[in-house]
């Protein structure tokens, strides 16, 4: 009988699969990340409340009203401002489906009449679901009660 102690080896940790499995999980990540559309024009959205709104799935007709008034249809800039010519410019890009949503971006500095615009046009074009986008609102700074 052998009663001499065997030697135990030291364990051994084998990095390569923890390596593998970091890679992978930083891929999956990569990929299943949704990635915000940033528009090119800088516009200051309105800010409300998000309670309650529902996410609408598909946005084909997108009305962007900047600051100055001017308006942009999917992108486009338009060469005016006239109603006539948003009308055209809607027109050309939809066809004839009035069952898609027309969402309007308009910059909080906006003027108020270049929104109505936009709404009355897709209204009178047979645009049933009409959706204004506003940037989330924000909490007020807290005020300090305790002044010297």
């Amino acid at each position: 009988m052998n009663l001499r102690p065997r030697r135990s080896e030291e364990p051994e940790v084998n990095l390569t699969p923890l390596i593998d499995v970091v890679f992978l999980l930083l891929v999956f990540f990569m990929v299943s990340t949704t990635f915000v559309r940033e528009a090119d024009l800088e516009i200051i959205l309105p800010e409300a409340s998000l309670e309650g709104v529902e996410e609408a799935p598909d946005r084909p007709l997108e009305v962007v009203v900047s600051a100055d008034g001017v308006y942009y249809v999917n992108g486009r800039e338009l060469v005016n401002s006239r109603p006539e010519t948003l009308d055209t410019a809607i027109r050309r890009v939809i066809g004839d489906d009035r069952d898609v949503p027309v969402t309007i971006r308009a910059d909080a500095n906006a003027r108020h009449q270049s929104v109505v615009t936009v709404m009355d046009v897709a209204g009178k074009l047979g645009f049933s679901q009409i959706q204004v986008v506003t940037a989330e609102e924000t909490e007020p700074d807290a005020v300090d009660e305790e002044r010297p």
